[in-house]
């Protein structure tokens, strides 16, 4: 059997007389895998809305991505001390604020912060801000707080870890360190009512009222925080800013 007269009949004979039929059919393949790669591009590889708790979570407080200077506020919601909601643009739109990131009232750290800036409260009004302080605690452990440190600022609770996340300051902590806190009187699953064992890095931010990140301070290490000394010069210097 001769094969070449057999391959030219098939190359020549088939492809040039049945060419166009399986040209279009190849069209139409190759146009379904350009859409279907230019949607992959457009959502991200999600044919869904990607949700706050969607995003990756770092599983080290020296993995976050905290909200740069310039940046807006997220809209999102959280709860005061009584279970009432409080959406977090309208309240910066108010006025200049002053949000702090706690890792809730459990945290003596925590704790001797809020009660240093207690302590400069008066100023910090006089300066024309407010402050937000927002933990994962769940609403009925916001009470606590307010009963252990005098002041009037306003506790708000995250226990959802949506801001924190929306903020880029959230982190997962480990087994091992949830164990730890558990044994020493800390239960953060009690305290904030979810399974997630995400807690903020503690975090400070100044906004005006367009939302505008115009200040930020983020540390890692919980056992450091921002002076009151320095963050009064912040407040004061973006007082002046247009």
């Amino acid at each position: 059997m001769n094969t070449v007269p057999d391959f030219i009949t098939l190359l020549f004979g088939y492809s040039v007389f049945n060419i166009f039929p399986i040209m279009n059919t190849m069209i139409a393949i190759l146009t379904t895998i350009t859409l279907l790669f230019f949607i992959t591009i457009i959502t991200g590889g999600n044919s869904g809305t990607e949700t706050e708790s969607d995003r990756h979570v770092p599983d080290s407080a020296f993995g976050v991505n905290p909200l740069l200077i310039g940046q807006s506020v997220p809209a999102l919601e959280a709860l005061d001390k009584d279970g009432n909601r409080h959406s977090i643009t309208e309240l910066t739109s108010r006025k200049p604020t002053l949000i702090i990131f706690y890792r809730g009232g459990w945290c003596p750290f925590c704790s001797a912060h809020l009660a240093e800036l207690a302590v400069a409260e008066e100023e910090i009004y006089n300066l024309g801000y407010q402050v937000l302080a927002i933990s994962p605690d769940q609403p009925s452990y916001l009470r606590r707080s307010f009963d252990e440190v005098e002041m009037k600022y306003t506790l708000l609770s995250d226990s959802s870890m949506d801001i924190a996340r929306a903020f880029g300051v959230a982190f997962r902590a480990d087994a091992e360190t949830v164990a730890a806190l558990k044994q020493h009187g800390m239960d953060i699953e009690a305290q904030s009512g979810q399974d997630h064992h995400q807690l903020p890095v503690p975090a400070v931010f100044i906004t005006d009222t367009d939302g505008k990140i115009r200040f930020q301070y983020v540390n890692p290490d919980y056992k450091e925080r921002i002076s009151g000394d320095i963050l009064m010069a912040a407040l004061k210097t973006f007082q002046e800013l247009p």
